[in-house]
Formats: C-alpha cells, structure tokens, sequence
C-alpha cells in the first residue's frame, strides 16, 4: 500500500502545481498558455452555441467532434468559461490514472504505467492543462486498454477519438490479424462515419478544417525546421510569423523543406505499412506497442510538432509500460526525457526559439533528437518483436500462448 499512497500523493501534488499555474497563482515565464482557453476555445465555444463550426476561423484545425471538448464547459455552468475547462481536464486527468490503476491489477501488468503517467503529465508544464489533447489521450489510453479484452470497444474509441484530434486511428495499427482487426477495424469505421454524418447534419463547416489543415506551413518547434534555425544562422533572410495558430517560418526554401518532411512522413506511414504486412506475432502488449511507435514516427516527422502533442506520446508510453512484457521501456523513458525539455523550449525559453539563437537551437536540436531517437528505437524494438527471421520475433513467437486470453500473449492465426 505504501508505493501505492506515494503514487497518488505525487499526483495530487503534481497536479495542484499545474492548478495554481493555470489559475495563475504562479506566473510560469514566457507566453501566456491559458490564452488559448480564455480566448480562442472561448470564442469558438460561442460560434458552435450559434449551431455552426467556426468555418471563417483558420486556427480552427480539427475535426468535428472537437467541438464536443470545446463545449464541455457548459457541464459546469456555475463557473466561468477557462476555469470549467481546467478541472474538466483535471478530471481525465484522473480518469486515466484511474484506468491505468485497474489495469495494473491484472495478471501480467504492473504499475509502472501508472507512474510514467503520474510523472510525464506534469513535465509538460501547465501548457498540458491549457489544451484539449489530454482528453483525446484519455480517450486513446481507454481504448488500448480495453481493446485487451474488448476489440470492438477499441475500434469504437479509436474511431471517435479519429474525430476529436485524427491520430488516435493510429491505435488500430497493432491489433492482431484475423478476428480481432476485423472487429475494432469495423467498428472504428462504423463510429467514425456515424460521428462524421452526425456532425455534418447538425451544424455547417463541419469538416472546413481540412482546407485550413492543409494549407499549414513550417512550425518553428518541427524537425524540419531545424534546418531553418540552422539556415538563419548564415544568413537566411525570411521570417517567422503567426500562422493558422502556431509560429512558422517563411521565406526562401521553407515550402522546399515543408515539402520534404511531408514526403517523410509518407515514407514512415510506408515504413508502417511494411511492418503491419510482415508482423505475424501479435503479444497482448503488440497494439500499445505499435500504437506508440506510430505515433511517434508521425509526430517527429511532422511539420507541426507543438508542445501539447507530447501529451500523446505520455499517454501511450504509461499504456505500453502497463504490460510486462512491453519492449518500450527506452523508448518511453526517451520521450519522458523529451518532454520535460519541451517545457524549457516552450513556454519558458520560446523567445530563444523563435530568434533561433544559440539557446533556443540547441534546446530545439536535444528536445527534436531524442524524440528521433525515441521514434528508431521503438521502431527497432518493435520489428525485432514482431517480424519473423528476427531473434527478437523468434524470441517472442516462442513465447506466445494461442489462447488469446487477457493474460497472456496472443497469437496471429
């Protein structure tokens, strides 16, 4: 009882320290991160009130079951706008701890999920509270877990959760072939075109998001950017500007490297796509496994990386260290490592970033390598896991039982 007492006690006080930051009891240095709350989801909690998604604004980039978080405020009417959306997320918050707790009273889990969530939550700083993203983890979290047992339900929030932020789809990469992809496969089709038809009956520009997603340029936090901060150092002559809601840089070259690292992430979904061909062990940790490793190799080389998305990777990482006998213990410990400086790089050193002075570069450079790091390692670790003619997939083949059951390991038919 006494490891558990210590968890619970480290999240309160965690948490209560990210509370004062956002109810601004303690000013944490560098821009205002609750803005985003008091005035943007503010305003477009007000146009989705008039019954329509907020189509004329270009910071509006998600899909239509955002509006859903957005809204959610309204479950507590009694208090003003930022301060429901706060405890709201304080709630998930728990939520998820509280899912990741029961899971690890299984047979064959273990509590060190629990404590990559209570400890990775917070390195974020209070920016993990001013956003939405901890919900749709919430969400991601709860559809890995239940997936063990429950593949449909899996399917179900992986489709919902595809139109509250789009990558939770990538939870439905792992699951094992046969019976258990077609039920979550189906069910996440069936969930997500019901959310989407819904959503496009009951209010106009419903999915105008798509047009303002891509017309997105080079966010200065992205791995592609580094080679623009690098640039600026011998003279590049473009600038940085605010753009569909983030920094991003303009000028000479930029739509050249934005174009290649969208060929980069094509070439990771290819990567993805030859993993799930060739994969014929799947484990009962396989799903978590593959969930994480996909979406860090399409959140590192993506031309946006904001702070909050580290959230994601938390979340999946406490999900994959919930099983014993997941491979992700490196890579998790990497993107631990990679959030708490994200939290130096944004909010507290973005000046640094956005001058591309020596600070701000190398805090870009250690936060960017370790998430590529993260992303090989994960990869690596789950090909060798997975993939026949491996030691590692031999390793595990050999282990794995053929019944299925929630405890066990099972088998690819």
């Amino acid at each position: 009882m006494a490891p558990m007492r210590l968890l619970l006690a480290t999240w309160t006080l965690t948490r209560a320290a990210l509370l004062l930051c956002v109810f601004k009891v303690f000013t944490v240095p560098g821009p205002d991160v609750t803005v985003d709350v008091s005035a943007i989801y503010h305003g477009w909690y007000e146009v989705l009130l008039t019954g329509s998604f907020p189509m004329d604004d270009v910071t509006w980039q998600y899909p239509p079951a955002a509006a859903l978080a957005v809204l959610s405020p309204a479950l507590l009417p009694f208090l003003e706008y930022a301060s429901a959306f706060f405890l709201l997320v304080l709630l998930c918050d728990a939520l998820a701890l509280g899912l990741l707790l029961y899971a690890a009273g299984r047979p064959g889990m273990r509590a060190a999920g629990a404590w990559v969530w209570v400890a990775g939550v917070p390195l974020l700083g209070p920016t993990v509270y001013a956003r939405y993203d901890l919900m749709v983890t919430a969400v991601a979290v709860a559809a890995l877990l239940a997936g063990v047992r429950h593949p449909r339900v899996l399917g179900a929030l992986a489709g919902f959760g595809a139109l509250l932020k789009v990558w939770p789809v990538l939870l439905l990469a792992g699951t094992a072939r046969g019976r258990a992809t077609r039920r979550s496969w189906s069910a996440a089709a069936v969930t997500a075109g019901l959310t989407a038809l819904v959503a496009a009956l009951a209010a106009p520009g419903a999915f105008a998001f798509l047009t303002f997603q891509r017309d997105r340029g080079l966010e200065i936090e992205s791995l592609g950017a580094m080679v623009i901060h690098v640039a600026r150092q011998y003279g590049w002559e473009g600038g940085v500007e605010l753009r569909y809601g983030s920094m991003e840089f303009t000028g000479q070259y930029v739509p050249l490297v934005s174009t290649l690292a969208l060929w980069l992430s094509v070439l990771a979904l290819g990567w993805l796509l030859v993993w799930r061909l060739r994969a014929r062990t799947f484990a009962v940790h396989t799903p978590a496994d593959a969930a994480f490793t996909a979406v860090l190799l399409f959140t590192t080389t993506s031309r946006v990386i904001s702070p909050q998305y580290m959230v994601w990777l938390v979340g999946l990482a406490a999900v994959c260290l919930v099983f014993r006998g997941s491979r992700m213990a490196l890579p998790a410990c990497l993107v631990l490592v990679a959030t708490g400086v994200t939290l130096l790089e944004f909010p507290l050193g973005f000046a640094h970033v956005v001058a591309s002075d020596a600070r701000g570069v190398a805090l870009l450079a250690v936060r960017n390598g370790l998430l590529v790091a993260a992303t090989l390692t994960a990869g690596w670790r789950l090909w060798r896991g997975t993939v026949p003619g491996s030691r590692g997939g031999e390793a595990e083949a050999a282990r794995v039982s053929p019944a299925g059951r929630a405890d066990s390991p099972a088998s690819a038919p």
